[in-house]
């Protein structure tokens, strides 16, 4: 059964997440097998190939893969035939030339000569004329005769490489036939268990069963797309320095979990013992007070006497070798809406841990499990995660982190989850640590009935010293961005909102426009999609290529495409992502306040040109008033109406928004299912630039202690430019969103009475 291994551009939008982790092992294994490669060399190495068609086999001739092949045993090669007699006339005339070409004789190279060959193609698979000069005269060889064996080593293991990849392939794609067979059998059965249309007797959970084949069913389509890409253009076994070599800017958009390879350079005994360590360590950071924890006078934020923690928990000194590190601690409590087992699971599932803090990580992953939990409530269940986590603006680079993560429980009503960065676990995660790393951090959980659980957050990282944007410089040296208030704010907001989901007595005042409980959980439903994907869409994660072009405003103005060919909850075809960041001498409040007010949009919203905007529906899900869920309609568009979700803490506040369907919003309301609503977020995001993320000075003066300062804003617009997804961004495209950021721009700046000059 053939499978399509044609180079074709990468056509599926970046979605869930990355490349599966047992592909990567199960590649990995083969080229790690000394016995298998070198039975595979002597098998191939005797394949000639002649110049001008060593590309024929599949793949770009400038991409090799290191594999050994000393045991090969002696090869000959069909090139030797041609310099036995190489310039020697021929002397019994045609006869004896048509006897020659019958009669070859054939050379095998020797072991030694194998092995000179093998340490240069090591070195370099395309070794240049004077390497061969050179090799072929120690070897005693003719130039060609080296020429011809460096090709036919080429093709060797591209062969190798093509029929692991297509056993892959034929893998993925019984999987997605299987899954799309489930899918139609399902779909013929099911029925919206809501808007009483097409009833079955089947039990409602149907429809819920289905939702998840459809998102199962486009994370597989998603997968065998990036294979396909990967064959065409990065091959799998390559090494991080030589692929980045070959694959150009696809190499920029690929994570350190692309590389991970599955092999522990540590005992699983030596882990638990480090685990057990930091466990230990977090217990003390979260319960300690002075001298290791110093409240900062000016903004009541806990600091960490450093001099003190290295005195207390025996830190070794960094070497001097090592580049410039900085040190970023923090400690944050609170109280959280949920029960205690559920927030333990959702820490200890990835899925729901990305679910959790959406705006904080773009990817995540459990690599391996190095210990399982002792019972179902989780404890003692010990994993190796990896996370990327962003700001929301390009304009801050993610952090690529992996960690080992130990959930246990510490009394009845008490539990620890505590995670940290191991080295030598893997050669690849250890590159990566070079980079950032987590020193004991995590959170200890107590139960205070009733639903509510008190946290300590305990964050402590060591980050290697990079250019940061002079916008975000403050906010991200302060520790602020990726800090202990950044999780537990993000944790009690997210918290809150499931309360409010799961309510069945909310107040007619919080649930304004919408008649059933159905329709209103619906519309939450689809209101927390909208603003994942728009925090997926703004960070400056490796799903995205982020381009700089100049902006009519002056400001940074980053661009982004992608494709989006089988996701139901978007629009399908080519989208264009343009994000800017700006600083706006306002509070934080004040401007989240002015963008989330329906009254206020016709001031800075395009689409309504100066028209008057209505709320038709509006859903709080939260005790701010800031935190709620509209639909709301223009008077200038009136088979559109806007979607809009805001959201506030004490960290940062967002206002996301998409224009929706008539019809298919109505559906939404009466309680029918959203996740086939096709939707494009576009939206802000706020950061307080307050007293907490610059220098301040200690003083008595009311008038310096009481400054606001500004407001970092971002803007974000979403558009579709083509339908079709094989369709390339255009740059009218370009200029067309350049304008709407502009425009919106200069409305908000007017809006808030703070226009340039």
């Amino acid at each position: 059964m053939g499978v399509d291994m044609s180079n074709n551009p990468p056509t599926s939008r970046t979605k869930d997440f990355f490349a599966s982790p047992a592909l990567s092992l199960s590649l990995a294994g083969i080229f790690r097998d000394g016995a298998a490669a070198g039975t595979a060399a002597a098998a191939v190495a005797n394949m000639d190939v002649e110049e001008g068609e060593e590309g024929s086999v599949g793949g770009k001739a400038d991409e090799t893969v290191e594999i050994s092949s000393e045991n090969s045993g002696p090869a000959r090669s069909r090139s030797d035939d041609e310099f036995d007699g190489y310039g020697e006339p021929g002397e019994d005339g045609d006869d004896d030339k048509n006897k020659k070409k019958k009669r070859k004789k054939y050379h095998r190279h020797t072991a030694e000569q194998i092995r000179e060959m093998e340490a240069l193609f090591k070195e370099s698979p395309h070794p240049d004329e004077k390497q061969r000069q050179q090799l072929s005269k120690q070897l005693g060889l003719h130039p060609r005769q080296v020429k011809f064996w460096f090709q036919n080593r080429r093709t060797q293991i591209k062969a190798i490489q093509e029929r692991h990849e297509n056993s892959l392939l034929k893998t993925e794609m019984d999987k997605i036939r299987d899954e799309n067979k489930a899918l139609r059998e399902t779909i013929k059965k099911s029925c919206c268990p809501n808007c009483g249309s097409a009833t079955s007797s089947k039990d409602s959970s149907l429809a819920t069963e289905e939702h998840h084949l459809r998102i199962e069913n486009a994370r597989l389509k998603s997968e065998v797309e990036k294979l396909r890409t990967a064959i065409g253009k990065c091959l799998p076994g390559l090494s991080p320095t030589s692929s980045s070599r070959s694959s150009g800017n696809d190499q920029e958009n690929r994570s350190s979990l692309d590389f991970y390879s599955g092999v522990f350079g540590l005992e699983r005994s030596r882990i638990m013992e480090i685990v057990n360590q930091a466990m230990e360590e977090l217990k003390k950071m979260a319960t300690a007070a002075e001298p290791l924890w110093i409240q900062s006078f000016e903004t009541g934020r806990e600091i960490l006497n450093y001099d003190e923690y290295v005195k207390q928990f025996s830190i070794e000194s960094s070497s001097n070798e090592q580049p410039k590190r900085s040190i970023e601690a923090s400690r944050e409590s609170g109280i959280v809406f949920i029960d205690l087992p559920r927030l333990v699971q959702s820490f200890m599932d990835v899925d729901q841990w990305k679910e959790m803090f959406p705006c904080l990580i773009s990817k995540a992953a459990t690599v391996d499990v190095i210990s399982n939990a002792e019972g179902a409530n989780g404890n003692g269940a010990v994993q190796l995660m990896f996370a990327e986590l962003q700001m929301l603006t390009p304009m801050v680079a993610t952090r690529e982190v992996y960690f080992v993560r130990s959930c246990k429980q510490l009394s009845a009503d008490q539990w620890a989850i505590v995670d940290v960065s191991i080295d030598k676990v893997e050669n690849n995660i250890d590159a990566t640590l070079l980079k950032c790393r987590k020193l004991p951090s995590g959170c200890i959980i107590e139960d205070k009935s009733n639903g509510h659980c008190k946290v300590i957050w305990v964050e402590h990282m060591e980050c290697q010293k990079s250019t940061v944007h002079s916008m975000y410089r403050s906010f991200v040296n302060s520790g602020l961005a990726f800090g202990a208030k950044h999780w537990i704010a993000t944790l009690q907001l997210q918290c809150e909102r499931l309360v409010f989901f799961m309510a069945t007595n909310v107040p007619t005042k919080d649930s304004s426009g919408v008649a059933t409980l159905a329709g209103r959980k619906s519309i939450l439903k689809l209101a927390q999609r909208m603003t994942w994907s728009f925090c997926r869409a703004l960070g400056a994660s490796s799903y995205h290529t982020w381009n700089k072009v100049p902006s009519k405003t002056g400001d940074d103005l980053r661009v982004a495409s992608r494709k989006n060919l089988n996701d139901p909850g978007e629009p399908l075809g080519v989208i264009l992502c343009a994000v800017s960041s700006v600083w706006l001498p306002v509070s934080h409040q004040a401007l989240f306040d002015f963008l989330r007010d329906d009254t206020r949009r016709k001031e800075w919203d395009i689409m309504a040109n100066g028209g008057p905007v209505q709320s038709i529906a509006n859903l709080a899900k939260g005790q701010d008033r800031g935190n709620a869920v509209s639909v709301q309609t223009m008077k200038s568009k009136e088979n559109m109406w806007i979607l809009q979700d805001s959201c506030t803490n004490s960290y940062e506040s967002i206002v996301v928004y998409a224009p929706v369907d008539v019809n298919g919003m109505q559906s939404v309301m009466t309680g029918c299912d959203s996740s086939n609503v096709p939707i494009l977020a576009s939206g802000f995001s706020i950061l307080p630039d307050g007293l907490e993320s610059r220098p301040t000075v200690i003083t008595s003066r009311p008038e310096e202690k009481n400054s606001e300062g500004g407001s970092l804003l971002t803007i974000a617009f979403q558009i579709l430019t083509n339908d079709s997804p094989s369709a390339k961004p255009t740059m009218e495209s370009v200029e067309s969103v350049n304008t709407l950021i502009s425009c919106t721009l200069h409305n908000i700046k007017t809006g808030m009475q703070c226009e340039d000059g």
